[in-house]
């Protein structure tokens, strides 16, 4: 399963919730899938989507929301581990990360990442994270029912194979533009203040 592939189905398991979205070809993939509202691009932002979710579940974590998810890279989740130890340390119940790993950087011509010889689902499990692996759309979707009742922290680590879809047009909005449209929807379906 390519990364397009795993973005389609979490685009059909995300339409009610809060989703935030790493940066380069995630979003540019997601947009293309399904560009709505719920969906946080943090354009040019590597490595912080878990911790923007993070920030968010803690936030959220009364309003009426099942979770907040965090769509991440092998990648950029390297250019901060660190929030696998705050995320396992402040337990923010809502959070579910979805890590995408392919174990290259599709941005670089798929130089290839330290996934390869560092797990990093079991990096999560071990500072405290809720974790399950899969491999196919199928296995997915069920990982994902699995999940649905379980307290976060929680990783949903996917495995995917290398390679960014072609003919993806860029994302060009404006990251502010975006920023609001985001705050807007979590205003009108979480109750959220700003």
């Amino acid at each position: 399963m390519k990364r397009f592939d795993a973005l389609a189905v979490l685009a059909e398991l995300t339409r009610d919730v809060p989703v935030v979205v790493t940066c380069a070809a995630s979003s540019r993939e997601l947009a293309a899938i399904a560009d709505r509202p719920n969906h946080l691009y943090l354009l040019d932002s590597m490595g912080l989507a878990g911790s923007v979710a993070t920030g968010l579940a803690l936030r959220l974590g009364d309003a009426p929301l099942p979770r907040v998810v965090a769509i991440e890279g092998d990648g950029s989740l390297l250019m901060n581990p660190n929030v696998l130890a705050t995320a396992g340390y402040l337990r923010p119940r809502k959070l579910l990360m979805v890590l995408l790993d392919n174990g290259v950087y599709g941005a670089t011509a798929n130089l290839p990442t330290h996934a390869g010889r560092l797990d990093l689902g079991r990096m999560a499990a071990a500072a405290g994270w809720t974790t399950r692996v899969t491999a196919t759309a199928d296995e997915l979707c069920d990982a994902w029912t699995e999940l649905e009742g379980i307290e976060g922290p929680v990783l949903l680590h996917v495995r995917i194979e290398p390679g960014n879809a072609t003919d993806i047009p860029k994302l060009l909005e404006d990251p502010v533009i975006l920023g609001r449209r985001f705050q807007d929807w979590l205003l009108t379906h979480a109750g959220a203040t700003r």
